[in-house]
């Protein structure tokens, strides 16, 4: 008997944009994009590469699906209104470098203040938290995530650069901070990619907190 194959059809981009605006605005209400900070994509074509976007200026916790825009590989408007996320050249680069089918970038206050404490060091180790299991191929708590920060530059063809090297460097990462300025994580599905930024935002909060009470009882 011959056997049919299956395929599992991409989304269209209208629920790609539906489920962005709602992670915006849930993001919003946790505190992680405030205001008209953060950015969020996804991919709505490979072949040829094609990326939904926040537009930019627009506030997260009213973002609705019509505040998208798509672009091409280089950074053109191809459909939508309004003008891209100025840091849409990030977001190309993990879509084409990292394969990833979506990027999702928030400005939490965590994620602000670790990414300069330990901005000298170029990262922070992560690790024996159950939590790390959330992360795309760890099985197990005792896992060393390295999440580098990375110096923040308004010149985005630059920081690209940057950002490049720093994933050559280290391919296995989840994601990145930018100095006083936020957490950069992706996955090759929307679903995925919000499970990274919930788990790293998580473990952020964790690292902080454990430094201000640590401080605190050592006074």
């Amino acid at each position: 008997m011959a056997h049919t194959t299956q395929r599992t059809s991409a989304p269209e981009p209208a629920d790609t944009q539906t489920f962005l605006a709602q992670i915006a605005r849930e993001f919003h209400v946790r505190g992680w994009a405030l205001g008209t900070s953060g950015n969020f994509s996804a991919v709505v074509s490979r072949e040829p590469l094609v990326l939904t976007i926040t537009a930019t200026g627009l506030h997260k916790g009213t973002l609705s699906p019509d505040n998208f825009v798509h672009v091409d590989a280089n950074g053109t408007v191809v459909g939508g209104s309004g003008r891209p996320s100025a840091e849409t050249a990030l977001h190309l680069l993990l879509a084409n470098v990292r394969r990833a089918g979506a990027v999702l970038h928030t400005h939490s206050v965590w994620s602000t203040i670790i990414s300069d404490l330990h901005a000298n060091a170029g990262g922070l180790w992560i690790e024996g938290y159950e939590m790390l299991k959330g992360l795309e191929g760890v099985k197990s708590h005792t896992h060393r995530e390295w999440l580098p920060i990375i110096e923040n530059d308004q010149d985005m063809a630059k920081l690209a650069g940057v950002v490049e090297a720093n994933l050559a460097q280290y391919p296995t990462v989840h994601g990145f901070l930018l100095r006083r300025h936020g957490l950069y994580t992706w996955g090759d599905s929307l679903e995925k990619a919000k499970r990274h930024l919930e788990i790293l935002e998580f473990l952020l909060e964790i690292v902080g907190r454990t430094r201000t009470l640590s401080d605190a009882a050592a006074r």
